[in-house]
């Protein structure tokens, strides 16, 4: 099982797909609580030269409340990840799949909720 969804938007600038990332997840009840950028933060703390990379945390906040509503210790598992990467020849974006992260999580209503949050997030990517 693949534990993300991802997608490459061609010749875009990772600012770009950026704003367009955090749009489409707006649009579907998620807001942005973090964001690493990984280049930034591996060249100041060990002088490593990456590429472009960023993780964006989403979340839902009603998505949220249904999880530890069944879960109470979920949120050592939230937000969900998507991350922006470039790629040759664009940005590829990767959204954790909820569904995959919470296998070791046995709760059937847990896995109803991520069923339904993976679909929200893939929306998203395919929307971006």
């Amino acid at each position: 099982m693949s534990y993300t969804h991802d997608r490459v938007i061609e010749d875009g600038s990772i600012d770009d797909v950026d704003g367009r990332v955090r749009a489409a997840l707006a649009e579907r009840g998620f807001g942005v609580l973090t964001e690493i950028d990984v280049k930034a933060t591996l060249k100041a703390k060990i002088g490593a030269e990456v590429d472009e990379y960023r993780i964006l945390g989403a979340c839902s906040p009603s998505m949220a409340y249904k999880a530890i509503q069944v879960e109470p210790r979920i949120g050592a598992m939230l937000p969900c990840n998507v991350i922006l990467r470039a790629v040759d020849g664009g940005v590829e974006i990767s959204a954790v799949d909820p569904v995959a992260s919470m296998q070791a999580v046995e709760n059937a209503e847990l896995q109803k909720i991520a069923a339904e949050v993976r679909g929200m997030l893939v929306e998203a990517v395919e929307a971006a």
